[in-house]
Formats: structure tokens, sequence, C-alpha cells
């Protein structure tokens, strides 16, 4: 039979490795936070500019978003435009931005949404909420298809142990 602490110690150190690297980034399933980026996106706002030469659009004041069940509410959003004008290549929020779908909601100062590959990468003061769990850090990217994403930047974690 093996001595307790033979056992213990080991396990101790992956934990405590495991813990270091949590610290800096940290890798999450956003099951609810999923969107297919073929869905048509709609934006309402309290004004619309654009900007020809630049391809591109701005709306400004109570900005939302939404494509499927997903919704990002911001001050400002800028949308940019493909390069042969037929849809949206990506949209640049800032200011208060919030995502939300399912029970899932992110919070950040930024986001930018690349319609393309689908993925989203939040910046600033970032917090997730699922549920009574929260984690947040400076930056986090989600995968839109498959729901996932990960945290980087001082990440912090706060579970209740047995919640769902």
């Amino acid at each position: 039979m093996a001595h307790p602490r033979t056992t213990l110690v080991p396990a101790l150190v992956a934990l405590l490795i495991g813990a270091s690297a949590l610290a800096q980034e940290a890798r999450i399933d956003l099951g609810g936070l999923r969107a297919d980026p073929k869905m048509p996106v709609e934006v309402t706002a309290d004004s619309f500019a654009v900007d020809q030469a630049t391809s591109a659009a701005v709306f400004s004041g109570a900005v939302r978003i939404s494509q499927g069940e997903m919704v990002i509410t911001a001050a400002s959003v800028t949308i940019e435009y493909a390069a042969d004008g037929k849809g949206i290549r990506r949209l640049l929020a800032t200011g208060g931005v919030i995502l939300r779908a399912g029970m899932n909601e992110a919070r950040a100062e930024s986001a930018d949404y690349d319609i393309g590959s689908g993925e989203v990468t939040l910046t600033g003061d970032v917090v997730l909420t699922q549920g009574s769990a929260t984690i947040s850090g400076q930056r986090m990217v989600v995968n839109l298809a498959d729901g996932t994403g990960r945290i980087e930047g001082g990440v912090t974690t706060t579970f209740v142990p047995g919640s769902n």
C-alpha cells in the first residue's frame, strides 16, 4: 500500500500547476453562446451613418444586434462590409458591450465579431456569467459555431459547488 504522502504530493503538484495555468488562460464550454453566422443580422439604434469610402456603417445610441438567439448591445457599433459589398465582414462594438445567448451573458468594453470565422473577441474587463458562476479576465474569444471559448489575462472565477 502506498504511503498517503506519496500519492498526495504528486496530486497537489498537479493541482498547483493546473491552477497556475488557469490563472493565465481558461478554456470554457460556452454551449449556450452559439449562433449560426449564416443567419440574418438585425440592427436597431438611435442613429445610423454610412461611409462609402471605407465601406462601413456606424450605428450609435442604444445599439442592439440580434442573430438568431444571440443578442449584442453596445453604445456604438461599426459594421464593415465585405470588399464586394455583398454582406457583412465584421461588427466592432464599443461602450458597455453585452453579449447574450441562452443562459450566458458576457460583458466587456469592446467586441469584434468576425462573421466569416464565427468568432467574437471581447476585450477590456470581461465578465462571463453562466447561471450562478462567473469568470473574468481581460480578453475572451468565443467560437459561436461550436460554443467553446477561452479567457485570458488575470483570469478569476467564482462558482457555487453543486450548482448548475
